[in-house]
This record gives C-alpha cells, sequence and structure tokens, in this order.
C-alpha cells in the first residue's frame, strides 16, 4: 500500500500540472489576440460564447466514456495518458498563430485552437477530478488533500498568470507557451502514472449514458452546486482576464506592474488554504463553504475604489482570501454530490459527474461573454485599438462590478443546498 503522505502528493500535485496551461490560455487569450493582435471585443464573446455550447456537449460524453472505461491500467490512467501531450500541443499551437494571419482567418484560427485546447482540458479535468472522491473518502482526508491540490494550483498560478508578462516580454507568448506547456504535460503524466485507482472488476455495472444524464438532470444538489461553482468560476474568470486592462486603462502603470498585482492575490491564496481547510475540519463544510464565497464577493467592494498601485494591492489581498476560501470547499461540495449519487443508485459514475459539473463550471462563458458585450455596449471599448472614451471605467467594470455581482447569485445559490452529516455509502468502498 503507497504511504499516504506521497498518495496525496502524488494526486495533489497534478493540479499543478493542469493549471498551467489553461490559466495561460483563459488569463491571457483576450490581452493577446485582443489587445496585441486586433481581434474586437464583439469577435471574442462570440468565441466564448459558441464555446461555451460546445462544452455543454462533449462534457458528459468525456465523463461517460471514462465510467465505463475497462483496462488494465484502469479507468481514468488511459485518457490522461493519452489526453496530456494532446492538450499541450493546441495550447502551444494556439499562441503561436502564423505571422500571415490577419482579419477573418485569425479569428478563425483563434476560435478552432481555443475550443480544441478547451475541449482537451475538459477531457483530463474530467478524469483528474473524478479521481479524488474515488481515493479520498472523508471530509478530513479531502480537506487536507484538497488543500495541498490548491497550494499547488495556486503556485501554478504564480507561474502561468503572475510571472506571465514578465516570461512574455522576456520570451515571447510563443516561447512562453512551449515552455509551460511542457512543464504542466510532464507533471499531468506523473500524477497519473503514480495514482493508483479504486480496482474496477467487470463484473461492475456500466453507467448507462441516458440513463446517468436523466438521474443528474433531477438532481437538485448537481444543479445548484453547479450553478453556484458557475457564477463563482465567471467571476474569478473575468478578474484573471481583466485585471492586464486595469493595470493598463484605470491605474495607468506599467502592464508589467501586473505580476505584482496577481502575486498579491495568489501569495495570500496559498496561505488561505490552510486556514480554510482547518475550518473545514472544525466545523462543517457547508457554513465554511458560504463564509468563502461572502468573503470574496465582499472583497470586490473595496477593488473597486482602488486608483493606485497600493489601494490595488490591498484590494487584491482580499480578494485572494476569499479566492481561497471558495477553491478549498467547492471540490468538497462537488464530492459530496457524487457521494450521495454512488449511495443512491449503487454506480460508480464521478466521471460523467465530474465532467458535467465541469460543464457547470464553464458556464461562466456566457457570463464572460455577455461582460465583454456590455463593455463594448456600455462603454464603446472595441479593441485596444479603439477602446472608447472611458476605457478605465470598462475595465473596472470588467474587475469588480461584474464578478461581484455573480458572487453575490453565487452565494445565494449557496443557502438551497444541505446535506447529511452522516457518512456516505461510498465511504466504506474500500481504497487500493
Amino acid at each position: 500500500m503507497a504511504n499516504p503522505k506521497m498518495k496525496s502528493f502524488n494526486y495533489a500535485v497534478g493540479m499543478f500540472g493542469t493549471s498551467i496551461p489553461i490559466n495561460m490560455l483563459k488569463t491571457y487569450a483576450a490581452i493577446y489576440y485582443v489587445d496585441s493582435l486586433g481581434m474586437t471585443t464583439p469577435q471574442f464573446a462570440l468565441m466564448l460564447l459558441i464555446y461555451t455550447f460546445i462544452d455543454a456537449i462533449d462534457n458528459p460524453v468525456y465523463g461517460f466514456l471514462s465510467d465505463r472505461t475497462r483496462s488494465r491500467w484502469g479507468r481514468r490512467r488511459p485518457w490522461l495518458v493519452i489526453g496530456a501531450p494532446m492538450l499541450i500541443l493546441a495550447f502551444i499551437i494556439f499562441y503561436n498563430p502564423p505571422a500571415f494571419l490577419a482579419g477573418q482567418s485569425l479569428v478563425a484560427y483563434c476560435m478552432f485552437f481555443y475550443m480544441l485546447t478547451g475541449t482537451l482540458d475538459s477531457v483530463i479535468n474530467a478524469n483528474y477530478g473524478a479521481l479524488f472522491p474515488e481515493l479520498f473518502k472523508t471530509d478530513g482526508e479531502r480537506a487536507k488533500t484538497n488543500a495541498m491540490r490548491q497550494a499547488f494550483q495556486l503556485v501554478a498560478m504564480i507561474i502561468s498568470i503572475a510571472l506571465t508578462p514578465m516570461v512574455t516580454k522576456a520570451l515571447g507568448y510563443g516561447m512562453t507557451a512551449i515552455v509551460y506547456g511542457v512543464l504542466g504535460g510532464a507533471v499531468i503524466l506523473y500524477m497519473a502514472l503514480t495514482s493508483r485507482e479504486v480496482p474496477v472488476t467487470e463484473e461492475e455495472i456500466k453507467p448507462q449514458l441516458w440513463q446517468s444524464l436523466k438521474d443528474l438532470f433531477v438532481n437538485k444538489k448537481f444543479w445548484i452546486s453547479g450553478l453556484a461553482n458557475a457564477f463563482y468560476s465567471a467571476a474569478m474568470s473575468l478578474v484573471m482576464s481583466a485585471l492586464p486592462f486595469f493595470v493598463k486603462y484605470t491605474l495607468n502603470i506599467p502592464s508589467s506592474q501586473s505580476t505584482i498585482l496577481f502575486a498579491s492575490v495568489l501569495i495570500i491564496a496559498i496561505a488561505g488554504v490552510s486556514v480554510w481547510a482547518w475550518l473545514v475540519r472544525k466545523y462543517t463544510l457547508i457554513p465554511v463553504w458560504r463564509a468563502a464565497l461572502a468573503t470574496l464577493a465582499v472583497a470586490f467592494i473595496p477593488l473597486y475604489f482602488a486608483n493606485s498601485l497600493v489601494t490595488a494591492i490591498v484590494g487584491s489581498v482580499l480578494v485572494g482570501f476569499g479566492f481561497s476560501g471558495v477553491i478549498t470547499t467547492m471540490d468538497l461540495i462537488g464530492a459530496k454530490v457524487m457521494d450521495e449519487d454512488t449511495a443512491q443508485h449503487n454506480q460508480r459514475r464521478e466521471g460523467i459527474i465530474s465532467n458535467a459539473l465541469g460543464f457547470m463550471n464553464r458556464l461562466n462563458g456566457l457570463f464572460t461573454s455577455a461582460a465583454f458585450s456590455l463593455v463594448f455596449v456600455l462603454y464603446k471599448f472595441e479593441s485596444g485599438n479603439n477602446p472608447g472614451p472611458e476605457p478605465q471605467n470598462a475595465a473596472r467594470f470588467l474587475l469588480t462590478i461584474f464578478p461581484f455581482v455573480m458572487m453575490l447569485i453565487s452565494f445565494a445559490f449557496s443557502f438551497f443546498i444541505h446535506f447529511d452529516q452522516k457518512p456516505a455509502a461510498a465511504e466504506a468502498l474500500p481504497a487500493e
């Protein structure tokens, strides 16, 4: 039997690998294609909107296929080992567009490789996420492992978000994508090859697609937790995308100093995950989750009034602490949904539920698309070439107002979900 500490480490470090490429993709796609290459905000918003609907189709399919996989290497490992190199290749291609592309051809290139990278990320994260409730059974064990996992994610975010302005200034976006891609892919493969799944016998019932979808459709806790996650994800997705615009147009400071603000969010978040994990172990999960959502919502208020690097750092620190609370607790909510499904239906469907929750998470594309569309309508911000008469207010809207509204909605959803405190039946299943 594997050393328990290494079991947690081997799994948790995978979050470092999965986070590096997707965070650079989601954070810098807009500033790279819109502000540097001339793609317009309506075109970028349309891309996000289209991809959201594509994601609605592919996510349940990936989870279903993973749950039904039977191989000597397990259910999840084949998808992770094959999918990781494909993800990295698509990510590298996205940030290395041919120089001759312009106009509609550039838009088509951006859309295709953004969507390809995104759908391959869904494959990886569906299988990675499905392993979590399968390997770790109790709330205490999950809180501890998830705190480690989120710490790795935050370190990855420091690299792929906070340090990226300096790295791209030295290497360019294309070479940066290659470096990040190779690093992230290597870590994903390490996790896949060292995390040992719970054995699945040939006799175990294979989930059926339509029945699984029907069960999910009538599962109120799935919808409530998924929508709460979607609104939260929309808020933080906008924070990451809008911060470079805020630095440039609202604070009027060098773009490289966005590194300081990203670092303020992420370093505080790294310290915060252990605090929130301790709160989960000391108290029950649901009230701590709600407190984290409320903390993040309130944090956007002082950030709205920031008008200098110093005041923006203060606001960023508060956002970072609230952010750490949500990432520490949100995955535990998803694991509870999977536990109850296993206990109720006597089938292990972590893959399809994890991917369906991942799709709900990616519904944030609808909201971020709406945010970029509203920026064009309200502030006439079209692109870096035509930023409109109030680019400073457009950036403030993207970074603080819209995310604040999203977090209020997420917080409201949290009051409609409850779990029994007794251990779920899934916790009795033996882990390898």
